[in-house]
């Protein structure tokens, strides 16, 4: 893949609150968020938003709750990212489909407005009966980011299957983003299984956590930004703020160019 060395990307994840079962109102509150990212004195070239802030994890009510076909968020997410010429990977929501099933779906729209790419998870988290709710997910998506940067997608629980997260670098991502509903008290395993993600793979990982309290579960938000040595650009802190970073797509292929981690594989020995 060939990439613009001449231009950093500006990432804004919008690290908010979520109030569980009341979509309009956080529909409000994440949009007040994108409209403080886009107003900051460096514009952002993509906003990154948490994992299911339509709903939070309301999913006794999520047949009711969900937004059919991502109708209204894919409506007011692309006139948002449209008029503010801004990729938006708007992080996930409790949709329904065609099928009657809920998924847990993230939408990524482009500058224009245009949806770039849709995915659904892939591994359901048993420890919040997402299993019981939900439909899992069977395709992994990678899209692009302004012509300079190939990105896979990944949802929370994700990170802890490294083989989606190969994959994805394997088909050519620079970057996996992540948006999540990760709760105390695993802090240690959010940092760390991002961490690895970017090492192993050398790419960078772009992860938005929620903040706040949905029913008795607590989310501790450090969102972050890691490059493809494994180091965190920038890391949030426990509370509701736009956590921002600047990225390099060029230092992908230094890295990998440094370490060929991936000329060196035997996949034939790992079956």
């Amino acid at each position: 893949m060939s990439t613009d060395v001449s231009k950093a990307v500006n990432i804004a994840l919008v690290q908010a609150n979520i109030t569980l079962g009341e979509p309009d109102t956080n529909r409000r509150h994440i949009e007040q968020g994108m409209e403080q990212a886009v107003s900051a004195a460096v514009k952002p070239d993509m906003i990154v938003l948490p994992e299911m802030w339509n709903t939070g994890y309301a999913l006794e009510q999520i047949q009711e709750l969900a937004d059919v076909e991502g109708a209204e968020t894919r409506k007011w997410v692309s006139a948002f990212a449209r008029s503010h010429g801004v990729n938006v990977v708007a992080g996930s929501i409790a949709e329904k489909k065609a099928d009657g099933g809920i998924y847990n779906t993230t939408y990524i729209f482009d500058r224009n407005g245009n949806t770039a790419a849709s995915y659904s998870k892939i591994h359901l988290f048993r420890l919040m009966d997402e299993e019981k709710y939900l439909q899992a997910g069977s395709e992994p998506v990678l899209f692009d980011l302004d012509g300079t940067m190939k990105a896979g997608a990944s949802i929370c629980y994700d990170i802890r299957f490294p083989e989606l997260g190969r994959k994805l670098a394997l088909a050519g991502a620079d970057m996996l983003i992540v948006p999540a509903e990760w709760p105390h008290p695993r802090l240690h395993h959010w940092r760390t299984l991002l961490m690895a993600r970017a090492i192993e793979n050398q790419m960078y990982v772009i992860a938005c956590n929620r903040v706040g309290t949905g029913g008795t579960t607590e989310f501790f938000g450090h969102s972050m930004i890691i490059d493809p040595w494994g180091e965190v650009i920038v890391e949030g802190g426990e509370q509701e703020e736009i956590v921002t970073g600047t990225i390099r797509p060029e230092l992908v292929q230094e890295v990998r160019s440094r370490i060929p981690v991936f000329e060196d594989r035997r996949p034939s020995l790992y079956l």
